[in-house]
């Protein structure tokens, strides 16, 4: 069963009028109340605030890092484990063929139903994952296979167990030998992109953003219980924190914005998968007509830049 937000009513009780016009076959009813949920999807989600897109990217029916897999992957085959200590079910890493490209895909998963949210940890990595998605991305570069990175976390475990196995260690790995990779990578949020959770999967040629997706340095949440002791400042905290994609694009902290459709991901999974399919084989198209030497070099004056700015006279 769908699942619905608040400011979503309108659009949900447009679609039930439309299924129950198609059990009647009534088809003229039909015609006439898909025009009206087209006018509704668009007066809503183009005025969207910060923390209803907040609200999207947290959507229990918004399609994770599997869910894309499963849509693009042909000849998928699934690699396990750090080497080191264990295979953590948080970070997924497949290797198959996207329309006869290959491709090395590494996503962060958060799981459905109680039983599977356990399993993947709620999509917070422990310091085991992180070197699993580093291992296959140097397996990836030994071949030139290029890599597309699925950031959906609200960020790395805290856990002692995590902390005892160097958690800040491997993440801070992972952002030093992710920029050294000659072969093309693309790290897209699906999601949630919560600190430096996020950060250890989203070093790469090209950053990109679904339309409904948040990337912060720290959750609203966390951010409102710090500043101000309250968490009914949460909206605030979400504005102030400027997590949105048109955000962190007018700041240019990404290279672009997916547009995935109006209506969102989680009303239309297949839709999402080709967008963000039609992103990944462009921009390796693009990025496979230079040089590895010259990606890297690319990729290091980006990631010196970040954060640049110019005083006003």
């Amino acid at each position: 069963m769908a699942t619905y937000l608040d400011f979503e009513q309108k659009i949900q009780q447009i679609q039930e009028d439309i299924v129950s016009a198609e059990v009647r076959h009534d088809t003229h009813a039909v015609e006439i109340l898909k025009k009206d949920l087209e006018k509704e999807v668009a007066k809503t989600y183009k005025n969207l605030s910060p923390y209803q897109e907040l609200q999207l990217a947290r959507h229990p029916d918004r399609p994770y890092a599997l869910d894309y897999i499963n849509l693009l992957l042909e000849d998928k085959y699934e690699l396990h484990g750090d080497r080191h200590f264990r295979d953590d079910p948080a970070i997924l890493c497949y290797m198959g063929y996207i329309e006869g490209q290959r491709v090395m895909v590494i996503g962060e998963q958060k799981g459905r139903g109680t039983k599977n949210k356990l399993k993947r940890n709620f999509g917070m990595p422990h310091p085991e994952g992180y070197r699993k998605a580093l291992r296959c991305a140097q397996l990836a570069d030994k071949f030139h296979i290029p890599v597309l990175m699925l950031i959906d976390t609200p960020g790395a475990y805290p856990g002692l167990g995590a902390e005892e196995r160097n958690q800040s260690e491997a993440i801070s790995r992972n952002l030093l030998e992710l920029s050294k990779l000659e072969t093309v990578t693309v790290s897209v949020v699906i999601g949630e992109g919560g600190s430096g959770g996020a950060l250890a999967i989203g070093v790469a040629d090209r950053l990109a953003m679904m339309r409904y997706s948040v990337f912060s340095v720290i959750s609203p949440e966390g951010c409102s219980a710090i500043l101000w002791n309250d968490p009914s400042k949460v909206e605030a905290a979400t504005k102030a924190l400027k997590i949105t994609s048109r955000d962190l694009k007018d700041l240019d902290l990404i290279d672009d914005i997916i547009d995935e459709p109006m209506i969102g991901a989680h009303r239309d999974k297949q839709g999402a998968a080709e967008a963000l399919k039609e992103y990944f084989l462009s921009s390796v198209k693009e990025l496979s007509a230079v040089s590895g030497a010259e990606r890297r070099a690319r990729r290091y004056d980006r990631l010196v830049g970040i954060g640049a700015f110019s005083e006003g006279k």
